[in-house]
């Protein structure tokens, strides 16, 4: 097993996991309310972002840096010279089609390889880059654009096109707008071919650590997308620190040359910060356009990355598509059983490496070997056969997943941030995990607990400004900590729990306070759920809206022998599909007290996704416009 080989190694390598400094504050009844870590690397005082493919292209031309999917979908070498080369290219062409000094270019694309280029001239050239989600409605480019004053619109195909041409067709100066299917990166760097690589070099040498490298419109779940403004030492505080933390551990205790498939949208912080960390330990990375666990599945197993940055949803899909294997088979039950098994070898296993118990005894050891032959590999399998470590971040993962997946050889690191963190703010440090937690704050950076139990942030991480936004700027950044919203709380050791939303908080005609969070994070981990929604606030008791997964829902059918064209809405009363998402009900009133549970629940039709307006980009769920949506399934609710 990779994880109980790479404990044992830790163990003689005390010194990796004892690199960082932690320093406790707690008040007069000795709870913890701050937690601050020392920097590993020290803020730049000159240069930029932007200078990464030149320094690995002088440094180590030759070296590997990124693998580009190739049109009969082989995985493609690219060095840093030639990656260096693309860039000054486009970056010429860029400053060709009148991008100044300061001047904000839009991107609007899936996950791609030219995403990434584009990323970086940009900054080469002096620009900002302006991330817009592919799925963005015309509405929301019509803003961004507007907004930001982007001139130039970089966008995947016609579709987007379409969307962006809507959506900016009224303003003075529409920006101009060019295709990734169309070659556009082509057609940049042949109205730039004239142009000296001087002058590139020139503006990118210009920079400073305090310019403002890119403008992240947050995707937001309520008002309107607000621009956070992040300059080039933020990205470094969070690439630079992040990278130190983990990399020297992962690369000394596993042995492997590291490999990450990136998935995350790139419009994402997250997305953003791990390409720039990749690059700066020149860390082989592929590019891959999807997140949906179906289509990622074959990619994972052609890229066969060592580690993978993901949100809990890909790893609540995999153990499911795992179970419903099972099932297929008529193993539903030993699935079952092994997952009990994983989560006590994994409780006792980590008790044990923390100093806290005796580790699994001789017949759980016998119980974890056989299910690792019938289950686990399988789980790994999956995830292409070489993964040892990933990292979750974006909503809480469910500790009982957490456990699930180290004992089947892969260990979830959780991280915990914002768009204003520059994306994580807190991560789980390697060699002391912690499931259920979010980790300690990343080095440089101090996590404290406000008296109604908020989480401030402050550190080189947090961002500079809420774009032409001044009032919101000032009300964020008072006092020189950032207010997240997020409720938690921080243990002896300086780990961070998010209990929930500020403005989340229900409270029930009894007077009761509830965190919908934890009871929905556990909910949708568990099959046949998709996606839900915790309400009750000036309600006598705690409900739940419940979407059925499309995937369960037809595996469902198959095992039962119904047509695999049953719709939802005929089911929706049928017992054994309520029993089946009881259970999942069960598991999530497992966290709380009975006057917190969910007493009740309705199946509704349809999805919540972002299509239809219910969902974020980062999957998070609109909670006043499923309300509205559902406002008639939530009053049944009180009339049974």
């Amino acid at each position: 097993m990779g994880v109980r080989r790479d404990l044992k190694r830790a163990r003689q390598r005390a010194d990796l996991a004892s690199r960082t400094r932690i320093d406790l504050l707690r008040d007069d009844t000795g709870t913890v309310r701050e937690a601050r870590t020392a920097p590993l690397v020290p803020p730049p005082v000159s240069g930029s972002i932007a200078d990464l493919p030149f320094t690995n292209a002088a440094e180590a031309p030759d070296a590997v840096v990124l693998r580009r999917r190739d049109d009969a979908g082989e995985w493609r070498p690219v060095t840093a010279q030639a990656f260096a080369d693309e860039v000054t290219a486009v970056a010429k062409g860029l400053i060709a089609a009148g991008v100044e000094q300061g001047g904000r270019v839009a991107v609007m694309s899936r996950t791609r390889y030219e995403w990434t280029v584009l990323d970086f001239a940009v900054w080469a050239a002096g620009g900002r880059v302006v991330p817009v989600y592919a799925t963005s409605s015309a509405d929301q480019v019509d803003w961004i654009v507007r907004d930001s004053g982007t001139t130039l619109l970089v966008v995947e195909n016609a579709d987007n096109a379409a969307t962006a041409t809507t959506g900016t067709a009224h303003h003075p100066h529409p920006p101009r707008i060019l295709r990734l299917d169309a070659d556009a990166l082509a057609e940049l760097t042949a109205l730039g071919a004239d142009l000296p690589d001087d002058e590139v070099t020139k503006r990118r040498t210009s920079l400073t650590p305090d310019a403002i490298a890119t403008i992240c419109y947050t995707s937001g779940t309520t008002g309107r997308p607000k621009g956070c403004v992040l300059t080039h030492a933020n990205l470094h505080a969070e690439a630079a620190n992040t990278l130190e933390l983990l990399h020297p551990v992962f690369q000394e205790v596993t042995g492997q040359t590291a490999s990450t498939l990136l998935f995350l949208p790139l419009a994402h912080i997250m997305g953003r910060t791990l390409q720039i960390a990749c690059l700066a330990a020149r860390i082989e990375t592929g590019h891959f356009p999807s997140v949906k666990p179906d289509e990622l599945r074959p990619a994972l197993k052609e890229f066969r990355p060592t580690f993978l940055v993901g949100v809990p949803y890909l790893f609540e899909r995999i153990h499911d598509a795992g179970r419903a294997t099972a099932e297929k088979i008529g193993r539903g039950a030993s699935f079952d059983r092994a997952e009990r098994v994983a989560v006590r070898f994994a409780e006792a296993y980590l008790d044990r490496f923390l100093g806290r118990g005796r580790g699994p005894g001789p017949g759980l050891y016998a119980a974890w070997a056989l299910y690792d032959l019938l289950v686990y590999r399988r789980i790994r399998k999956e995830l292409g056969g070489r993964m040892r470590y990933a990292i979750s971040g974006g909503s809480p993962l469910d500790r009982t997943l957490g456990l699930f997946f180290y004992a089947a050889g892969i260990i979830v690191y959780e991280g915990y941030g914002l768009t204003e963190t520059t994306a994580a703010a807190t991560l789980v440090p390697p060699l002391q995990p912690r499931p259920g937690t979010v980790g300690r704050p990343v080095p440089g950076t101090a996590v404290r607990i406000a008296d109604d139990g908020e989480v401030l942030i402050k550190g080189d991480v947090v961002f500079a400004a809420y774009w032409n936004n001044p009032v919101a700027t000032a009300e964020a950044l008072a006092g020189d900590w950032f207010a997240t919203g997020d409720l938690g709380a921080l243990d002896d050791d300086g780990y961070l729990t998010i209990t929930g939303r500020k403005k989340d908080i229900l409270v029930t005609s009894g007077g009761k306070n509830v965190s919908p969070a934890v009871l929905e994070d556990r909910l949708r981990s568990r099959a046949p759920v998709g996606q839900c929604l915790v309400v009750g606030d000036a309600r006598p008791f705690v409900a739940a809206l419940v979407t059925v997964d499309p995937d369960a829902l037809a595996h469902w059918l198959t095992v039962r022998g119904l047509p695999a064209d049953t719709p939802l809405a005929e089911l929706t009363d049928d017992p054994r599909l309520r029993a089946d998402v009881q259970k999942a009900v069960d598991y999530a009133n497992e966290a709380v007290s009975r006057a917190e549970s969910i007493r009740a629940f309705a199946l509704v039709d349809g999805e919540f996704s972002e299509a239809n307006g219910l969902l974020t980009p980062s999957l998070k769920v609109k909670r006043h416009a499923v309300t509205e949506r559902y406002a008639r399934e939530i009053e049944n609710l009180y009339r049974r």
